[in-house]
């Protein structure tokens, strides 16, 4: 049996029985899915955890980040039992629960899922039935797919909140410098399309000193190499954390307009 093969059949929107609890699946490429667990919230999506499958080395791995557990540190399970159109197992002995995670393809329904997650002695059994809804007319399929929107118009950025650095120099030379080059640094992002919002916090207890929003970027590691290129950042007048995002994919489009509202360049 193939162990490189993505579980196709998660593909879509998944409600469990029951529950408020959901998944959304979608495939990104023949070696990769993401997915997302969440619930409905005053009519807007909770996301509690990122998930992804990926083909490494010729083995299927799952990766799941679970919001506020583990410090926010991602946990990886391999298949061990792979059917790319009705099952897979995932495991991990090493984590504390869950352990194994299955999911399998109901054979009296096609549209629901059994969930297995088992660990420790411990086992949790779940349906997930498949959700469906009515296309929108005004969707764009083809700007959809341009801006990387699931099925909800929706996709994950990078969130970063810029904070007060170690640095102390009052050196006004060096720090005018700095600064001088962070504002030229962003607009070279803004144009490389990695960088689709930044601002200014105002005076705050927190020593909060602005944002980005981070687009078209796979990784935390590799949005880390983008800020150090930040001269404000790399003289540590500026400090940074980064968080995982989810938005509305238009978010982009209204650059175009930016030039159309500013009178003066700052």
């Amino acid at each position: 049996m193939g162990q490189n093969k993505l579980p196709q059949f998660l593909k879509g929107h998944w409600k469990v029985d029951g529950s408020n609890n959901q998944e959304q699946w979608d495939v990104l490429s023949e070696n990769n899915m993401k997915g997302f667990g969440y619930k409905i919230v005053d009519n807007l999506p909770l996301v509690s955890e990122y998930l992804d499958i990926q083909v490494k080395n010729n083995e299927l791995v799952l990766t799941a980040t679970v919001l506020g557990q583990n410090a926010g540190k991602p946990i990886s399970f391999k298949s061990v039992k792979q059917d790319g159109s009705q099952q897979v197992k995932f495991v991990n002995y090493d984590h504390d629960f869950p352990q194994e995670i299955s999911y399998s393809l109901s054979t009296d329904n096609p549209d629901q899922i059994n969930v297995r997650i088992a660990g420790q002695g411990k086992e949790q059994y779940l349906k997930m039935n498949r959700q469906s809804a009515e296309p929108i007319k005004s969707y764009d399929a083809n700007l959809a797919k341009e801006l990387g929107a699931d099925d909800y118009g929706m996709k994950s950025f990078y969130f970063v909140v810029l904070k007060t650095g170690t640095n102390k120099d009052d050196n006004k030379e060096l720090m005018n410098e700095a600064f001088k080059g962070h504002m030229e640094n962003i607009n070279r992002l803004v144009k490389e399309e990695k960088l689709i919002v930044a601002g200014p916090f105002g005076k705050n207890a927190d020593n909060y000193r602005g944002l980005f929003i981070i687009n078209n970027i796979d990784n935390e590691a590799d949005v880390k190499t983008i800020l150090e290129t930040d001269p404000a950042i790399k003289s540590a007048y500026l400090s940074y954390s980064i968080y995982k995002w989810y938005g509305s994919a238009a978010l982009p489009l209204y650059l175009p307009y930016v030039d159309q509202v500013t009178k003066s360049k700052l």
